[in-house]
């Protein structure tokens, strides 16, 4: 006779929550018992029953992915599509914006290039289309070029900055922000420039900058790897003109009115 049947309901309890914990299943282990009674309850048969726990394993699974992404991702903070006030978007941003979060730039390997003054949606956009892509289950990266910079450098070895770059190159969706915040010297161009480039053609990288691009060359320094720059990011891109009325200055504006 098989030995379940000599068991009581605390072992066999027991049992199911140790294999849950060894087949790592916690969603399982926690919805067991209540899915069973539930399950009772509506005449359920046993493979409808255990159909129903699988799903529900199945989606916490996909949910807990999403969020992995979007901590892994090393977004500053969080921004949603649905949050943008897209009446106040510049007029070219309103125009490309629903195609953009069609996030088929992504599949076919487009960069995206928000230029524009301060202060008009730009970083918001970015890490909205970052976090729509998490939860599409892309893999993202968001980072400043500063940092970026920083990190190159701060490679120990010619192994180590490989092991960065083939990192960086597998991203579905990389989000370099603050392109234009700082200069840089010939080393740091040479080696952004590189980075990027690894990218190009294959794997889509969005660039938000304050600069347009006649004035890129204030960056680098260099007017001919300015000009291969531009060429390399700018090849099939979406170039979104960001230049408008700064949000954070309505918002001041506002703010100020309402304490008067």
């Amino acid at each position: 006779m098989n030995k379940q049947h000599h068991m009581d309901k605390q072992q066999i309890k027991e049992q199911i929550i140790h294999f849950s914990k060894e087949l790592r299943l916690p969603t399982f282990r926690r919805d067991y018992k209540s899915k069973a009674e539930q399950s009772a309850t509506d005449n359920q048969s046993y493979e409808a029953y255990l159909l129903g726990l699988m799903d529900t394993e199945y989606q916490n699974r996909i949910e807990n992915r999403k969020k992995q992404r979007i901590r892994s991702a090393n977004f500053p903070y969080k921004k949603y599509l649905q949050a943008l006030n897209r009446e106040e978007l510049p007029k070219d941003a309103r125009k490309k914006i629903g195609q953009l979060e069609r996030l088929d730039f992504i599949e076919n390997g487009q960069n995206v290039i928000l230029a524009g003054n301060p202060g008009t949606g730009k970083t918001h956009i970015a890490i909205a289309l970052g976090i729509k892509a998490c939860m599409n289950d892309y893999k993202v990266l968001f980072t400043t070029v500063p940092r970026l910079i920083t990190q190159i450098k701060e490679s120990r070895s010619d192994r180590w900055r490989r092991q960065l770059e083939n990192k960086f190159e597998k991203y579905d969706l990389v989000i370099c922000d603050e392109f234009g915040y700082i200069s840089f010297d010939k080393q740091a161009s040479e080696m952004l420039f590189t980075h990027l480039s690894l990218r190009a053609g294959q794997k889509a990288t969005i660039i938000t900058t304050n600069l347009s691009f006649d004035r890129w060359s204030e960056i680098f320094g260099d007017p001919v790897l300015t000009a291969a720059m531009v060429d390399r990011l700018t090849h099939k891109a979406f170039l979104i003109n960001m230049n408008g009325d700064s949000y954070r200055v309505k918002e001041t504006k506002k703010w100020i009115a309402q304490q008067q």
